[in-house]
């Protein structure tokens, strides 16, 4: 998430600010990748960022909204991903850009399992969620040319977004690994045949 505005007249941000966020960020990443959310605290993140507690809740008002902030550069490149997917009336055979989206995932496995797992966080599955929908409305959009079209475009997306959230978190969760490449075309055909 980025913090500082080129805009005329908007309001400049200290870099000490910049550079606290960005340790605090990182702390919180660290601590995500080595243990579930629940075990992580505000103590936690300070005494791994080297600050103290007072200066985590200067710039962040609790855990959660710290860790989505932390995870807000991964979700937009998953995000950018799905944008290279034809979401909305794709062909029958899995697109690679598909493909691509499940190997992105698996390099950051633990911190979406972490995430979205039963101890994850709602925040960050409700701003997935916004971004996926976000990302079907657009590709439906661009695709519908008809009056009328555009009543059901929200209800459409969130329903796309649900059900590839729904596949990533049964992936992310399974006790048997599947490779990304397996798990993209499963996902496909679910997804298409769910249309």
């Amino acid at each position: 998430m980025s913090d500082t505005t080129t805009e005329p007249g908007a309001k400049r941000v200290d870099p000490r600010v910049l550079r606290t966020r960005a340790l605090l960020r990182s702390a919180a990443l660290e601590l995500a990748a080595e243990r579930e959310l629940t075990g992580i605290t505000i103590a936690d993140v300070a005494e791994r960022a080297t600050v103290n507690r007072a200066t985590v809740y200067q710039h962040y008002s609790d855990r959660d909204a710290l860790l989505l902030d932390a995870t807000e550069d991964e979700l937009t490149g998953l995000v950018a991903l799905l944008a290279r997917c034809p979401l909305v009336d794709g062909p029958r055979r899995t697109p690679s850009a598909f493909v691509d989206v499940f190997r992105h995932i698996e390099s950051h496995v633990v911190l979406y399992r972490r995430m979205l797992g039963p101890c994850g966080s709602a925040r960050f599955l409700n701003r997935l969620q916004q971004l996926v929908a976000e990302q079907v409305a657009h590709q439906l959009t661009e695709r519908s040319a008809g009056p009328g079209d555009g009543s059901d475009v929200a209800l459409r997306a969130h329903c796309a977004a649900g059900a590839f959230i729904g596949v990533l978190r049964h992936w992310l969760t399974s006790p048997d690994p599947v490779p990304p490449e397996t798990m993209a075309t499963g996902a496909w055909h679910a997804l298409s045949s769910a249309d």
